[in-house]
């Protein structure tokens, strides 16, 4: 029995979701990346530092296009976009989904509202959004990323109904700094 029982806790520790969470902090910079996304199921280019130019943006991290979660999240920011538009402010999901998958998501259930792109192992690792550690998907979080690159609010849970009502919040109470 005894011998069984350490593999078994070991199997445990690598398929519950991780309880630490590293998240980037608020006041950092946030790291400034370039990667391929889909807009109404057209591919093109994204950079962060070119969309900050119009003002701060929401980049929100989402495990997998087309489950139950990510799919009423994105329904939620896609109602969501003309809120965020009238304050200034872009939102751009990303996930590690290829881009195929994420030019069908976008127009399904993004709505044409907003881009979906992909989430390279880099823009994983430099925002610290890897799911369960070293996985290729990504945790739920969610960043403002105020107009001069500095964060301003993250949030991470696994349950996404918060998401869009808190970077709302967020980008409300960083246009009233303004």
């Amino acid at each position: 029995m005894r011998k069984f029982l350490l593999p078994t806790i070991a199997l445990a520790a690598l398929t519950l979701p991780s309880v630490a969470s590293a998240e980037l902090p608020v006041g950092t910079k946030a790291p400034m990346f370039r990667t391929s996304v889909a807009e109404a199921g057209k591919s093109k280019r994204y950079s962060l530092r070119v969309a900050l130019r119009k003002g701060p943006v929401v980049v929100y991290f989402y495990p997998k296009a087309f489950t139950q979660g990510c799919t009423a999240e994105a329904h939620a920011f896609a109602e969501a976009t003309d809120d965020f538009a009238a304050l200034g402010a872009t939102v751009v999901g990303l996930s590690a989904d290829d881009l195929p998958t994420l030019e069908k998501f976008s127009t399904e259930h993004c709505r044409d509202k907003f881009p979906v792109g992909v989430a390279t192992p880099v823009i994983i690792r430099d925002y610290d959004v890897a799911l369960n550690g070293g996985s290729t998907m990504t945790k739920r979080t969610s960043y403002v990323v105020a107009q001069d690159g500095t964060i301003t609010m993250v949030h991470s849970n696994m349950d996404y109904r918060d998401h869009v009502k808190r970077t709302l919040a967020a980008v409300k109470k960083l246009q009233a700094k303004r």
